[in-house]
């Protein structure tokens, strides 16, 4: 099954929900995230409105309703898309690759936005932010009471004049390189045809 972690345990698991949590709980935010302002700052006040979201009575509904929002505002879903298909993504035609981004978009709400409803604590802190030839990485943990804190750094991209999240490294694993070396792994298994990939996503989404 595509959508099983690379990385087991439960401790990896909640991160990966707060993780895209605290991305989610932008969409119930005021403007977006200028790149005028500092990036950490931009982490650490999603952080903080992802933790009210996690933990709030809304229904289920209503809080995969902020996660789709956040994955079409602020999530570089475009970029995403085009890296885990990786060279796949020059073999196929424009109505695959749209296909391909909107399936893309579907497993990640159905794969994070399940765990997410799962979440039930933890804290979360910005640590600091550096840049590097590919962009900005703001660095972070989850505090827990059961463990060690687990890192996790965000890589952001400018799009338009604000923030966009091209990436979530979990512990060192980026979930943007997980999820190309599983695909790729699917469409190596049907003879480096992308349709392969899509009929599986397809029958997860429904």
């Amino acid at each position: 099954m595509i959508c099983k972690p690379i990385a087991a345990g439960l401790g990896f698991a909640k991160a990966c929900v707060l993780a895209f949590g605290v991305i989610a709980a932008a969409a119930a935010a005021p403007p977006p995230a200028a790149a005028g302002e500092a990036p950490a700052e931009f982490i650490g006040v999603l952080g903080g409105q992802a933790l009210e979201v996690i933990r709030s009575d809304a229904p289920l509904a209503q809080k995969a309703a902020y996660f789709r929002q956040m994955l079409s505002r602020d999530f570089n879903v475009a970029g995403m898309s085009r890296f885990v298909l990786g060279p796949y993504w020059r073999a196929t035609n424009a109505a695959q690759q749209q296909e391909f981004r909107t399936l893309f978009e579907d497993y990640l709400l159905h794969f994070y936005g399940r765990r997410l409803m799962q979440y039930g604590g933890q804290s979360f802190r910005v640590t600091g932010s550096r840049t590097d030839g590919a962009g900005i990485v703001v660095t972070s943990q989850i505090l827990r009471q059961d463990g060690p804190p687990i890192a996790i750094d965000w890589r952001l991209g400018i799009s338009d004049g604000r923030y966009k999240i091209d990436d979530v490294a979990i512990e060192g694993v980026s979930m943007a390189l997980a999820r190309r070396s599983e695909f790729a792994a699917v469409i190596a298994r049907d003879g480096g045809q992308v349709e392969g990939l899509l009929a599986l996503l397809r029958d997860q989404a429904d």
